[in-house]
């Protein structure tokens, strides 16, 4: 019975509280009494609340003083109100949390900008080392990035991003995640810091984009973080699968790894925004075909090229589908004859979507040019004088002992040249047990030719017996 009646008067004297604070509220905005008072009303309404434990309470009279704070356009007031609130004995992480997130409404309507981001720091302080306003902190820290970097100050701008770790956030949305790590992987471009972007980049797998966002959310069980919902401002996933392929295609450009280039292209032209509109997959389809050109020759680029032939979207830009198909066909390409039909093509790719294919570009293609010529003449020659391929190729005899000598260091082809004779052997070295595997080959199906035509023969002798008893 005690516990009941002190329950009630607790209650009684909460509701009280709470009409107090409202009433405050209330007087000050028909502009009676001074903002000091009023605040210092509202602070002691705070503190009956916090001691007695009601969440509700001290999270409406934590917002009203702020609200006063920002209605008085009294900033740093306001700004320390929020470092005195959140220090104060026992204090509730609902009542921080929610300060936090009214503050955060009050960043897009200050006066200036050395107020908003007085404002921000003052909150990024407040919410440092809380798990339970992580989120909040780090949508405080891209916002005071993005005004670092207006201002042209990229490098602080990226060093403020990379403070914070996303990847840890449970309760972050995928797509705010992934939206976060792409921003800071772009500072980290836009400061040249290739490594450091490469690192960052590695936190998103390509996978993520290939999955079903149509699919149900699964309730979280009991114990499980709450996943909160992305700002409006977020990109879609398809979205975001495009600004990091675009942004990779960036960071493969300063290596010149155009097998890459291609790659995030081709995965860029699989987006199915992107294949349904012409005037945006043909220019990726031509940037395709271009980077598979300009990689050296391997299995992977072989695979592409295949692929990409099969493409039907190809017979809307024939001239690519020419280059193409020259690439596969094993023949000697003639490289003045290829630069006069595609110089044109290749020098409109600047005003292309991603701009130009890069100041070594015309350099690399006649480059893989005269590689394709050496792979098609090793195919059809076991021997051929130096000479004689630098005919072939339209070099000189040492331009072509250069480009040859490359291949073979880089594992292309296997070939060997006799100087003094000026002869090329494209033919393997065989290790002795080879030679004797072949040969115990060679023999095995020797004898089952002579046993299977024994047997053919006896099986004519024996019909033709048979015919003659008849």
């Amino acid at each position: 019975m005690v516990s009941v009646i002190s329950n009630f008067r607790s209650r009684c004297l909460l509701s009280r509280l709470r009409c107090s604070s409202h009433e405050t509220l209330l007087q000050l905005q028909d502009g009676g009494g001074n903002l000091e008072a009023a605040i210092e009303q509202l602070l002691n309404v705070e503190k009956q609340m916090r001691l007695a434990g009601d969440v509700a309470g001290t999270k409406k009279a934590v917002t009203d003083i702020l609200q006063l704070c920002f209605e008085a356009k009294a900033w740093k007031t306001l700004n320390d109100q929020i470092v005195l609130l959140s220090k104060r004995r026992g204090q509730l992480k609902q009542a921080v949390t929610a300060m936090v997130q009214q503050a955060m409404e009050y960043i897009d309507q200050t006066p200036d900008l050395d107020t908003r981001i007085e404002l921000i720091k003052t909150l990024n302080a407040v919410s440092a080392g809380k798990i339970y306003v992580e989120i909040e902190r780090a949508r405080l820290i891209k916002k005071l990035a993005k005004i670092k970097e207006e201002r042209g100050l990229i490098a602080e701008a990226a060093d403020l991003m990379q403070e914070i770790a996303v990847e840890t956030f449970g309760a972050m949305a995928k797509t705010e995640k992934i939206a976060f790590i792409l921003e800071q992987v772009r500072l980290c471009l836009d400061r040249q810091d290739y490594v450091r972007a490469q690192i960052l980049s590695r936190k998103i797998s390509p996978r993520v984009f290939d999955a079903d966002p149509s699919k149900e959310k699964k309730k979280p069980k009991e114990g499980e973080n709450i996943v909160e919902e992305a700002p409006a401002d977020i990109p879609s996933l398809l979205e975001l699968k495009r600004i990091y392929y675009e942004l990779m295609i960036r960071y493969y450009f300063h290596n010149n790894d155009y097998l890459e280039i291609c790659r995030c292209y081709k995965s860029i032209y699989e987006i199915p925004s992107v294949r349904e509109n012409p005037d945006q997959w043909i220019p990726v389809l031509r940037k395709i075909c271009w980077y598979l050109v300009l990689s050296p020759h391997d299995p992977m680029q072989s695979s592409l090229l295949n692929a990409t032939l099969e493409d039907k979207n190809l017979s809307e830009i024939p001239q690519f589908r020419l280059l193409l198909k020259q690439l596969v066909t094993m023949e000697v390409i003639q490289w003045t004859a290829l630069w006069d039909n595609f110089k044109d093509e290749f020098e409109n790719e600047k005003n292309m979507l991603g701009g130009s294919l890069g100041e070594k570009a015309a350099e690399d293609l006649r480059q893989r040019i005269i590689e394709h010529n050496i792979i098609v003449v090793s195919k059809y020659y076991s021997r051929i004088t130096l000479k004689r391929l630098a005919e072939l190729l339209c070099l000189s005899i040492q331009e072509a002992e250069k480009h040859l000598s490359e291949m073979v260091v880089s594992k292309s082809l296997v070939a060997k040249i006799d100087r003094p004779m000026g002869i090329i052997s494209f033919q393997t070295a065989k290790d002795s047990n080879d030679i004797l595997n072949s040969w115990a080959m060679n023999l095995e199906k020797l004898l089952d030719l002579v046993e299977k035509s024994c047997h053919q023969i006896h099986k004519e002798t024996m019909v033709h017996k048979a015919a003659l008893r008849v």
